[in-house]
């Protein structure tokens, strides 16, 4: 079974596999491709024998949309992290926003953050950044396919941007932010496709389970 589930702010990906397991009561159940605990949206599950399809649909091209804040940033790119730097913000326009969006289409070098889910030597990094110890990590090839304007005001930029897997929504945050002249953290990031799934075709963890109880009577 493949499950387009629509991952609520505050839940872990694991969160959502260890309770879809809860409801279905399948021992083998896994997500395709991680959404950080602070953002929303599609998380592909698959369960038993279809687990098997969630390799493909982990390197399917991904799109978000997310709210990039500036003058401030935190520890982990995210509204998660404590503010550990302010810088003022200059004046934004649309058409100078736009500009630099175009200078990371296509093929970038990205460097995961420390605040993932990505290992070194077996240890995962956010496991290491939470001690406060930093590793080197090597830059990864991504690709950004479309970077789009949404909305702006004098402190924040919303953006739309379809991807490579494998692509930090909260680096890229970063990195417009320093092109900006200023720093910046994601204060929400919505995942609206993976692949062929869409967020207007998932469904809420009560909605999945009202369903699936519905299947069982």
């Amino acid at each position: 079974m493949i499950i387009n589930i629509d991952k609520p702010i505050g839940w872990s990906s694991f969160d959502v596999v260890k309770k879809i397991k809860s409801i279905t009561k399948h021992k083998k159940v896994g997500h395709g491709g991680t959404l950080d605990p602070f953002a929303s949206g599609v998380l592909i599950i698959g369960t038993e024998k279809d687990t098997k399809k969630l390799t493909y649909i982990t390197n399917s091209d991904k799109s978000y949309e997310a709210k990039l804040e500036l003058g401030k940033t935190t520890k982990t790119l995210d509204t998660e992290g404590e503010i550990i730097c302010k810088m003022e913000v200059p004046e934004l326009k649309s058409d100078l926003i736009i500009s630099i969006f175009n200078t990371f289409l296509g093929v970038q070098k990205q460097r995961p953050p420390m605040f993932s889910a990505k290992k070194h030597k077996g240890i995962r990094l956010y496991k290491l950044a939470r001690k406060n110890i930093e590793v080197d990590r090597k830059d990864v090839d991504i690709v950004i396919n479309n970077l789009d304007l949404i909305d702006h005001d004098k402190n924040s930029i919303k953006f739309h941007v379809e991807c490579s897997k494998g692509t930090y929504i909260r680096v890229l945050g970063k990195d417009i932010a320093e092109k900006l002249g200023t720093v910046g953290y994601l204060s929400s990031l919505k995942r609206i496709k993976v692949g062929t799934y869409l967020i207007d075709e998932s469904l809420s963890i009560e909605s999945f389970q009202s369903q699936w109880k519905s299947t069982e009577i």
